[in-house]
């Protein structure tokens, strides 16, 4: 059977994890003496933009908040949020593993980092992961994090609701949801940190042989997919996202082959979801970010990708900061979120007075 070669720009083509396990066991940053105590809540929050969606998602998505150890003794204090998004093939319990939460964020507090309140919100999805992105078949995660988050976690704690108190962060796809969203809602957030953002480029690459698009076309629900492959059910998720088709049922997706043939028309809708391809349309957004941040591992299969985008937002004279350091896909993750990203947004975001 001959392989075919597609545009393939999702978290399959770069990911440097075991696909075998969709926890990842990441390494903890040393414990920070005197390090106060965070308060973690486990909230429910509904989503309008998600309601509705063909592929069967909730709209009522578990989000972590975790409030700062000042949060509960000064009850007049309003506080900066950041937005952290996970990645792939994991929800957010797993994230808050990765990342060693709540260590980390308690170690950045005391190590100096100015208090501030983190959202963690949960868009693993039937294929494994949304993609941050607006489609009818997955449902519009874009908006949900841009608005109905927001606007929720607005509403009911202490915050600062201005766009210049809020940064948005992730790792992996949620870099890449950070690139996206930060790229298309710049009236939204003030300041963005990319930890590894997959997914900024299309790439050509082997796709399945004609025996598993069979397999793939024998699905008869989007929860199926659970008896594929890891790496397919990211194409799989890259097609509900990327690829929507209301009149394909039962998955109600475009694959990017069909019957053994490539679909160059599948492949561009792809690629114009390539943040790499996008920014020409968003730079005056991102001039409007009072600071851009991008990390990735030197052994790390995005890191290529990841210095492009630097060298895009250059190009525009856009002002970012970019790392480049020792590790992989997920081994520096968790002191990264401790010592790099938290202290970046507490110099980047307004905290009041």
């Amino acid at each position: 059977m001959n392989k075919l070669i597609v545009a393939f720009g999702t978290a399959l083509a770069m990911l440097s994890i075991d696909p075998a396990s969709a926890q990842v066991k990441t390494p903890a940053p040393p414990p920070v003496a005197g390090a106060r105590p965070v308060t973690i809540e486990r909230i429910t929050v509904h989503s309008p933009a998600i309601e509705g969606n063909l592929e069967g998602e909730s709209p009522d998505r578990a989000v972590l908040v975790v409030l700062p150890p000042g949060y509960r003794s000064d009850p007049k204090r309003r506080y900066p949020v950041v937005y952290a998004l996970h990645g792939y093939s994991i929800g957010v319990e797993q994230w808050i593993g990765e990342i060693h939460v709540p260590q980390t964020i308690e170690g950045a507090f005391a190590k100096g980092t100015r208090e501030m309140i983190v959202v963690l919100p949960d868009s693993k999805t039937a294929h494994n992961g949304s993609f941050y992105s607006s489609s009818v078949t997955v449902g519009d995660f874009e908006t949900f994090v841009a608005r109905d988050l927001v606007g929720y976690i607005d509403g009911h704690y202490r915050t600062i609701a201005d766009r210049r108190s809020r940064g948005l962060a992730g790792h992996s796809m949620g870099g890449y949801g950070t690139a996206r969203i930060g790229m298309k809602h710049a009236d939204v957030f003030g300041a963005l940190y990319m930890m590894s953002p997959c997914c900024l480029s299309t790439r050509a690459l082997g796709t399945p042989d004609a025996a598993t698009e069979k397999a793939i076309r024998a699905l008869r629900s989007p929860a199926d997919s659970a008896t594929l492959s890891w790496g397919l059910r990211a194409q799989l998720a890259t097609a509900a996202a990327w690829s929507p088709n209301p009149k394909a049922p039962p998955l109600y997706l475009d694959l990017p082959v069909k019957d053994g043939v490539a679909q160059p028309d599948v492949m561009a809708r792809w690629a114009a979801n390539a943040p790499l391809a996008m920014l020409d349309q968003y730079v005056g957004n991102m001039r409007r970010y009072a600071a851009i941040g991008i990390d990735v591992g030197d052994r790390d299969g995005l890191k290529d990708d990841a210095g492009r985008l630097h060298a895009a937002l250059d190009a525009y004279g856009i002002a970012n900061s970019f790392e480049v350091y020792p590790g992989d896909h997920t081994s520096g993750v968790a002191g990264r979120v401790q010592d790099k990203m938290m202290p970046f947004f507490s110099r980047a975001l307004a905290f009041g007075k």
